[in-house]
């Protein structure tokens, strides 16, 4: 019963609760009050400060504390349970943050030590610097209590950073009777921002305690908000300082041994040994403030992590996440309006055949050179252009009955090339981006290869986010082509593919074309969307990939063929009650079709949620799935109508407490009903 009446409550917007500590929130980041928000960083002599994570430093008595810190979470706008203090200082190589945190008598800091970048269960401050002060980008720098560093750069004023940028700074914390100190040591080298006598940059900082659910922040994003840089209040007082010469050289050397134990004598590969040995070398050089050009030689992946172990039995390929220091850098700015780049294809394991009775086949593409160049222009335009050639690689093959060796070309010669641009317009931060990519293969026209592999490979397109009101509304878009050329067998093999299946015999709006040399295709997308709002928010959205669209020598495309189109609604309430913190309930209805107009998936669903004042939570899902067909489920054959819900019901409760020493448990169970027909 008590069950129903939340779901009644939450569903019907909660009419009758009375609000708790609510107050007036900014209803936009250009409103007035976020100009008083005002941060000044005072100059000290080079060596005056020695990051030790204690502010010993009699340099520090003399800086103004900032100390006008409110709650986000659990209560918005409230007084924050711990006092802080955060001042700013810089010299002509850095910018230096010192904080202290003077906790309420009996709490206990929870400071496990992890990796960097993994600090979610640790407390920590953040200080995001909005460099460029374009309300768009921002550079966010983050230490714990137990001193494991965080860090992270924002794309499109989202607060949701990208962990993969890793720049070289210094931090270091200290626990105290009172509470914990930390500092920060940021190089003006690892930041970018434009020539100026006087700077003036966004600034933003936050603590998190995970021991109280206690989210505190200097400049907050309002709960009915959203952005993250464009709220940011000013940072000022630093002048006399220069963008850096920037140039980093890294040349190796690196040898590798894989010792075989009990290996075959008869293989002429394997000596029980095989040593090899490579060498090459990284430079980067800044150009101007804003651009970087990076170049490598047969670059070093000795380093790199491994890919998990995955056994795949479905008929699509598994796209693993880019994890190499040269590609990952900067790698945000090549993401546009589709999966156009996907950077893991370049120095990838060959794919010719290659057969005897004993083969060495390489396990990857040789890189014989890259070179990159991104940043972004002071007139608000992002650039990122790669272009990359790997190696016409060989494999080895020992014939055990003629006793010869023989050598098979199983990769040509390859060269990549993107390039992206994206213009900021307006007031309101809009964007307008260009993207375009392409791939050339040197394959001999007598060649095996010229059967399996396309010649040429280009897509790109255009793409745009219109942001309205101050970005309460949202248009986003994208409009975009590919194409492949190549021998008759290869585009066959492209149209045969899991993508696609031009080969099913009820297809009606297309067919295998064993004559074709090239193959053309198009997608586009059109969403809107309200991102602010009290209480309501939602948005619409259609997107389709044309048959014939094929990205994967250069992209990312699971699938192909399909018109998308969906709508959801959601009410929610983000100021605390007496009986709910927060609570939502979300109507979203998602569909796709063919361009055989066969639906391939529809459906509603209507998601409910809650946290209570003890932060347990709950959270209610029903949907309703409409008859479909799936033309992949037999793989090239009929399509194939597939099992669905009339309708389902699943109610997850999930409760969150405290427990000595301020780790939080986390307790979860699940309640399922559904209808299945089996007709």
């Amino acid at each position: 019963m008590k069950l129903a009446t939340f779901l009644l409550v939450c569903a019907l917007g909660a009419p009758g609760l009375t609000h708790a500590q609510a107050r007036p929130d900014r209803p936009t980041p250009n409103d007035s009050l976020l100009s008083l928000k005002r941060a000044n960083a005072v100059r000290v002599r080079p060596g005056a400060i020695s990051v030790d994570g204690k502010i010993t430093e009699s340099v520090w008595d003399t800086i103004p504390a900032l100390t006008d810190f409110v709650q986000k979470d659990p209560v918005e706008g409230g007084v924050p349970s711990d006092k802080m203090e955060v001042r700013f200082a810089y010299d002509d190589a850095a910018l230096y943050v010192a904080t202290k945190v003077i906790i309420k008598p009996g709490r206990s800091i929870q400071s496990p030590i992890g990796r960097r970048d993994n600090i979610s269960q640790s407390e920590y401050i953040s200080v995001s610097l909005d460099s460029y002060h374009d309300k768009l980008t921002a550079y966010t720098f983050t230490v714990t209590a137990s001193a494991v560093r965080g860090d992270g750069y924002h794309a499109d004023d989202d607060d949701d950073p990208d962990a993969s940028f890793d720049p070289v700074w210094e931090a270091a914390a200290s626990q105290t009777a009172e509470g914990w100190t930390a500092e920060m040591r940021i190089p003006f080298s690892q930041l970018r921002f434009n020539a100026a006598d006087v700077q003036e940059w966004g600034v933003n900082i936050r603590h998190w305690v995970p021991s109280l659910n206690e989210n505190v922040f200097w400049s907050p994003v309002p709960k009915r908000g959203t952005g993250w840089s464009s709220w940011m209040g000013s940072l000022r007082g630093i002048s006399g300082i220069a963008p850096s010469r920037r140039l980093e050289l890294m040349p190796y050397v690196a040898t590798e041994a894989n010792f075989t134990g009990t290996r075959n004598p008869s293989n002429p590969f394997d000596d029980g040994k095989n040593l090899n040995a490579r060498i090459g070398g990284d430079v980067k050089v800044g150009l101007g403030p804003a651009l970087t050009l990076q170049a490598t030689i047969n670059p070093d992946f000795g380093q790199v992590e491994a890919d998990p172990a995955e056994v795949n039995l479905s008929a699509f390929e598994t796209f693993f996440s880019e994890k190499r220091p040269f590609f990952v850098e900067g790698s945000n700015l090549f993401q546009g309006g589709h999966s156009y780049f996907y950077s893991r294809r370049i120095g990838g394991r060959p794919r010719g055949p290659a057969s005897g009775g004993f083969v060495d086949y390489p396990n990857a593409s040789t890189i014989l050179g890259a070179a990159k160049l991104t940043g972004r222009l002071p007139g608000g335009a992002s650039l990122a252009g790669l272009a990359a050639v790997t190696n016409r690689e060989s494999a080895q093959t020992y014939d055990t009955v003629a006793r010869k060796f023989g050598r098979v070309v199983v990769a040509p010669l390859t060269t990549y090339s993107v390039g992206r641009i994206q213009q900021e317009i307006g007031k309101s931060h809009s964007t307008l981006g260009f993207e375009l990519t392409g791939l050339k293969r040197n394959i001999a026209d007598d060649s095996p290869l010229e059967r399996i592999l396309n010649r040429e490979a280009f897509s790109g397109g255009a793409d745009w986010n219109i942001r309205l009101k101050d970005g309460e509304y949202a248009l986003g878009g994208a409009l975009g082509f590919s194409n492949i050329r190549g021998d008759s067998t290869a585009i066959i093999n492209a149209q045969r593919s899991s993508a696609r299946y031009f080969q099913r015999p009820d297809a009606k709006s297309y067919h295998v074309d064993s004559t074709r040399t090239t193959l053309s295709g198009f997608n586009g997308s059109l969403n809107i969307e309200r991102r602010t709002g009290k209480h309501w928010l939602g948005g619409a959205y259609v997107s389709a990939e044309s048959p014939s669209f094929e990205i994967n020598d250069m992209g990312r495309l699971g699938t192909a063929d399909g018109v998308a189109h969906g709508a959801q609604i959601r009410y929610r309430e983000t100021q605390p009650s007496r009986f709910f913190r927060n609570y939502s309930a979300r109507l979203s209805y998602d569909a796709e079709i063919n361009f055989d107009r066969d639906r391939q998936y529809g459906e509603t669903a209507l998601t409910v949620d809650g946290t209570f004042p003890n932060f347990w939570r709950i959270q209610a899902d029903a949907k309703h799935d409409a008859r479909a067909q799936d033309e992949r489920l037999t793989r090239g054959g009929p399509s194939m109508g597939y099992g669905y819900n009339n309708y389902g019901i699943e109610i997850s409760p999930i409760a969150r407490h405290r427990k000595p020493g301020g780790m939080r448990a986390c307790t979860t169970g699940k309640m399922n009903l559904a209808h299945r027909p089996t007709g």
